[in-house]
C-alpha cells in the first residue's frame, strides 16, 4: 500500500506531537515528584522522599534534563541522610556513593558531591579508596584549581594528623620551665620507626600543602594547615637540634598563622553579609504577604 505525501506528513506530525506531549508530561510529573520529595525530605520522611526521587530519576535516568539532574542529586542526598541516621545500613551508603558518582559524571565540578563521596568512604573505613578518590581529584585538570587545592588540603590534613599523633604526646612533648616560663619541649620518639614515620608525614604533608597554596593562595583552610605543618617542621628541627632552622620556621609559621587569620576574617565577613542580605530579603517577602 502506498501512502500519499499528505498522509506521511500527517503521521509524522502526529508522532512528533505525541512525543512532545509525552516529554512535557514526564517533565510535569518529575517536577511534582521533586517538590513532593523535597517536602518529605524537609520533614525528615527520608524513605518517602527516596521513593519520590527514585520515581523522578526513572523518568530521566540519563539526567538529560534539569529536573533529571536535580532528581539524581536529591536521591543521593536522601540515601546519604538515611545512612547517617543508621550507620549500620552500609548498603545505603554504597547506593549513595553510586548516585553521587552519576551526578559527577554529568558535572565534574560538583564539589558537594565529590566531598560527599569522600565523607562516605571515610565513614565506611575504606581508606585506600578514599586516598585514590581524593588523589585523583588533585590530578584532574578538568576540575577548577580551587577544588584541586581543597583535595590537596584533605590529603595534607591526614599527614598532619599522622605527624601530630606522634609529636603531641609524652614523652615526645614535655612541659618544661625556661626563664621562669612554662614551655613545650620536643624530643625524638624512643622508637626509631616512629621517628621515621613522623619525618615522612611532615615532609609529605608539607609538600601537599605547598601544592595547594600554589593553586589557591586565598583559601583560609590551606593556610591553616600550612601553619600547622610548619609547626610540625619546627618540632622536627628541635628534635634534630637544628636551632637555626627552628628559628626560621618559627617566623614562617607565624606568617602563615597571620595569613590564615586575615583570610578567615574576610570569609566570615562575606558570609555574615550574605546572611544579612538573605534575612532582609525574607523579611521583605514576609511583609509583602501580610
Amino acid at each position: 500500500m502506498r501512502f500519499s505525501r499528505l498522509g506521511i506528513l500527517s503521521v509524522t506530525l502526529l508522532t512528533v506531537l505525541v512525543g512532545a506531549n509525552c516529554s512535557y508530561y514526564n517533565q510535569i510529573i518529575t517536577r511534582k515528584n521533586l517538590v513532593d520529595g523535597g517536602n518529605a525530605y524537609k520533614n525528615r520522611k527520608f524513605q518517602e522522599a527516596e521513593e519520590l526521587f527514585r520515581y523522578a530519576v526513572s523518568r530521566d535516568p540519563q539526567g538529560a534534563s534539569k529536573e533529571g539532574k536535580a532528581a539524581q542529586l536529591f536521591l543521593a542526598r536522601t540515601l546519604h541522610s538515611r545512612f547517617i541516621g543508621n550507620r549500620q545500613e552500609t548498603a545505603l551508603a554504597e547506593d549513595a556513593i553510586q548516585q553521587y558518582k552519576k551526578v559527577l559524571a554529568e558535572d565534574v565540578k560538583d564539589q558537594s558531591s565529590f566531598n560527599a563521596v569522600a565523607n562516605l568512604l571515610e565513614n565506611l573505613n575504606r581508606t585506600d579508596e578514599w586516598q585514590k578518590w581524593v588523589s585523583d581529584r588533585t590530578a584532574n585538570e578538568q576540575v577548577p584549581p580551587e577544588q584541586r587545592a581543597e583535595a590537596l588540603t584533605k590529603l595534607a590534613a591526614k599527614k598532619y594528623s599522622c605527624a601530630n599523633e606522634i609529636s603531641d604526646i609524652e614523652p615526645v612533648k614535655k612541659t618544661v620551665t625556661k626563664d621562669g616560663k612554662q614551655v613545650f619541649e620536643f624530643t625524638k620518639p624512643q622508637d626509631p620507626a616512629a621517628f621515621e614515620t613522623f619525618k615522612k608525614c611532615v615532609q609529605e604533608g608539607s609538600e601537599l600543602i605547598d601544592r595547594a597554596e600554589k593553586l589557591d593562595t586565598n583559601n583560609d583552610a590551606v593556610w591553616s594547615y600550612k601553619a600547622n605543618l610548619l609547626a610540625q617542621q619546627l618540632r622536627l628541627a628541635e628534635m634534630e637540634g637544628n636551632t637555626a632552622q627552628k628559628e626560621s620556621l618559627k617566623i614562617e609559621s607565624d606568617k602563615a598563622k597571620a595569613r590564615f587569620t586575615d583570610l578567615a576574617r574576610i570569609r566570615k565577613e562575606k558570609e555574615d553579609a550574605l546572611k544579612a542580605e538573605k534575612e532582609a530579603q525574607e523579611n521583605k517577602t514576609n511583609s509583602n504577604k501580610k
